[in-house]
């Protein structure tokens, strides 16, 4: 959340005059231009990064003056690496919700219509400043007439209209895509869209956040080192929630924790093990932990905020999870790629080479060390051809896990530099081992591979012997062949394809110059000047064709010495 003072300014899907046919149109407009937007870089070959870059910054400014849908949506995109460039990832990732506050009043209003009474019978002191604003509401400080400090969180007036017009208006895009543009079918994109507008859903109604709130609670009241708000049921609604005041620094504040003289090493492992046990004990997982919804105590202590968007693990989903989490920290590659393929992020390709090489890469560099980007340029080949082929895809659930481990991730790399996911876990694979022997289930299965782990560490077998054992396999399996990439003939076709699209304008533009000619002689002035313009902007086309192909020689000629 965003914290505000300034004064409250009505953006235009704020108005209560908006209609639904204004919305919509809205909406087509500015999913129109980014098409065409998109169409136009393809068409005069303008795909750079520094392009790329300007229409996911031109995309960000457009989804912050749509609105809190489109906010969620660009936020959820900023994980879909399988789906869009690297430029509007990074873009992406940095959306905040920057919506101004609504009035005191509003709020007053909405708390007392809900309700059913007038604020100051219900709580005793009510700050009408509100601490922080976000798309979906604002929370305002408050005191009980018991005594307790609580927060109030007020929903934004009209937003279950406004998301039950912009639901239509997204499927209605989202199927001219799927339509028009069959290559998108593959990311099965209706499901993320069913799965995203019914966590939406979930998130705008507070008596399920409530729920969620006594239900996470209750998964940790063993925990001493998770603190979660209690609600006040008597003071709640389904647009009104009042929880206990739990105040805290920033998660990701590292130099005010390290002033208090907070461990931000023990903080990562309690927050790593408690997004496992989210994950793989429990199955239920808080799928926004961004840095406004954690805090840390003046003891240490990690409090969780905000649990409208919630997800659910299924059990078989689980089982594969856990398979896959100690398959990590075995870095057995074979048995990663079987679960991720079982999970079904990974379609199964012919060659599945790219992918076992860059997962035994990650395994062996970065599970017991940060993260050192440069060691990317050693497989940037296999990086290459993977992403050719294509072979990762995010099931919609997997959308919201992958989200809440990247966003974690981050959290824990800006604590500590010198992160690292195995050093940061053991906690919580000593304490499966110590207290879940012999249980069924998830925890049991669990348990069984906390066991298989100890063991595999006890009798680890040398690295030549893994090496011998995987190219036998991989020998069987007829996987090992000699690749040969005539490096210089791509290069060479890549430009006698951009030459003929050359070739292809240039004939264009000298037909549409005659043609334009031949309408002057023949008096039709105004006609002439059209296909005149026309001729005037295909030459410009040609010239900087000409001129992309000219570099593309040269470094060619240059990379070639």
């Amino acid at each position: 959340m965003l914290k505000t003072n300034a004064a409250p300014k009505r953006l235009r899907w704020q108005r209560s005059k908006y209609s639904p046919l204004a919305r919509q149109k809205d909406v087509f407009v500015a999913a129109g231009r980014f098409m065409f937007y998109l169409w136009w870089d393809g068409f005069v070959q303008n795909k750079s990064p520094k392009i790329k870059r300007r229409r996911a910054r031109w995309l960000v400014k457009t989804i912050l003056d749509l609105g809190p849908t489109f906010i969620k949506i660009g936020q959820a995109l900023s994980t879909r690496a399988d789906i869009l460039p690297l430029e509007y990832v990074e873009e992406l990732s940095t959306l905040q919700d920057s919506v101004p506050p609504f009035s005191p009043d509003e709020a007053i209003r909405l708390i007392e219509l809900e309700l059913g009474k007038p604020v100051y019978v219900l709580y005793r002191d009510f700050d009408p400043i509100p601490l922080a604003a976000a798309s979906l509401g604002q929370v305002h400080k408050a005191r009980l007439h018991t005594g307790e400090d609580v927060v109030v969180k007020v929903q934004r007036p009209g937003l279950q209209r406004l998301f039950d017009v912009d639901v239509k208006a997204v499927h209605k895009v989202l199927r001219f895509v799927e339509g028009y543009f069959p290559g998108s079918r593959k990311y099965d994109l209706e499901a993320i869209y069913q799965e995203f507008f019914k966590i939406l859903y979930q998130e705008i109604d507070y008596i399920q956040e409530g729920k969620n709130a006594d239900r996470f609670r209750e998964n940790f009241k063993a925990y001493p080192g998770i603190v979660v708000p209690k609600v006040y049921w008597e003071y709640t609604s389904t647009k009104i929630l009042t929880v206990e005041y739990k105040p805290g620094i920033k998660v990701d504040d590292r130099q005010s924790l390290l002033a208090l003289g907070l461990d931000t090493k023990r903080l990562n492992q309690i927050g790593i093990c408690c997004y496992l046990k989210q994950l793989l004990l429990d199955g239920f997982f808080q799928a926004d932990p961004h840095p406004g919804n954690m805090a840390v105590s003046g003891d240490g202590r990690l409090i969780f905020y905000d649990f409208g968007m919630m997800g659910e693990v299924k059990s078989l989903a689980k089982d594969q999870m856990v398979r896959a989490f100690f398959a990590v920290l075995k870095k057995d590659t074979d048995e990663v790629l079987d679960t991720l393929m079982k999970m079904g992020l990974l379609e199964p390709v012919t060659d599945q080479m790219p992918v076992r090489r860059l997962i035994s890469f990650l395994l062996d560099k970065f599970t017991e060390k940060p993260i050192d980007f440069q060691a990317f340029n050693e497989i940037k080949t296999e990086l290459y051809l993977m992403f050719e082929q294509q072979p990762f895809r995010l099931p919609a659930q997997m959308t919201f896990i992958l989200k809440s481990l990247t966003t974690l991730d981050g959290i824990a790399r800006s604590l500590d530099p010198e992160y690292n996911l195995v050093a940061a876990a053991q906690p919580f694979v000593r304490s499966i081992t110590v207290s879940q022997k012999g249980r069924a289930g998830a925890v049991g299965e669990l348990a069984r591979q906390a066991k298989e782990l100890i063991v595999y560490r006890l009798n680890k077998p040398s690295r030549t012997e893994v090496w011998l054992r995987s190219f036998e396999r991989r020998l069987e399996e007829g996987e090992l062949k000699v690749r040969v990439r005539a490096v210089e003939s791509e290069r060479t076709l890549k430009r006698i394809n951009l030459a003929i699209k050359s070739l292809i304008y240039a004939c264009l533009a000298g037909f549409a110059f005659l043609a334009g000619a031949v309408l002057l002689v023949g008096k039709y002035n105004t006609l002439a000047m059209g296909v005149f313009v026309f001729a005037g902007v295909v030459f410009v086309i040609l010239i900087h064709s000409l001129f992309v192909l000219k570099v593309k020689e040269n470094l060619d000629n240059l990379a070639e010495k």
